[in-house]
């Protein structure tokens, strides 16, 4: 695959990461309204809208600091097409069916859809992941925080009062016990598709 070229509205996932609240407030002056006119024409409100456009804004956030995305198209049609995605996902939650809705804003722009089933790929997994994580034990859960903040398993096991023998045990059994609950998940074999 060759390079693509990075857009220069990288300075909007740049800006989310680095907590700029210059980029920031551009965003929600520049994108959000067509985004809350889209939710609204499309039996949503300004409150749900708000909601959509939180969660798509953590998710861009989450995937430049876990994966380092890097913008090949306009931010306005990425930004878009995550929250017209996450906002069709809701809709069919409630509805429990499938939802057409009027493709006219759609953007044609080839490297905003690509960019956005990505990050919305990445997001609904990452939404998987966190579920299936609550439902581990506490002792399970402080664990693999741990090993998340701390990348040594001898200071892990120290920092929560353990031996590295059983620190190291409990962690293969928690990741396994984690998998098995992500992979049993009806929701992991449509995000594998």
């Amino acid at each position: 695959m060759s390079e693509k070229k990075i857009h220069e509205d990288q300075k909007y996932v740049d800006g989310l990461l680095n907590n700029n609240s210059f980029i920031i407030q551009a965003i929600y002056d520049t994108f959000v309204p067509k985004v809350v006119n889209y939710i609204k024409q499309n039996s949503g409100n300004a409150d749900q809208a708000q909601d959509i456009i939180q969660d798509t804004i953590v998710t861009i956030y989450n995937q430049a600091k876990e994966k380092g995305l890097k913008l090949t198209c306009p931010f306005d049609a990425y930004f878009f097409l995550l929250c017209k995605r996450k906002w069709l996902n809701e809709l069919k939650k409630k509805n429990n069916k499938e939802v057409t809705i009027n493709e006219e804003v759609l953007s044609k722009d080839d490297d905003a859809q690509e960019l956005a089933f990505e990050t919305s790929l990445f997001g609904e997994k990452q939404a998987l992941f966190n579920e299936m994580f609550s439902k581990l034990g506490t002792a399970c859960k402080d664990l693999i925080k741990a090993t998340f903040k701390i990348k040594s398993m001898e200071e892990v096991a120290k920092s929560l009062g353990v031996t590295y023998a059983y620190a190291r045990k409990k962690k293969s059994l928690c990741i396994g016990q984690l998998t098995k609950l992500v992979q049993e998940s009806p929701k992991f074999n449509q995000l594998n598709y």
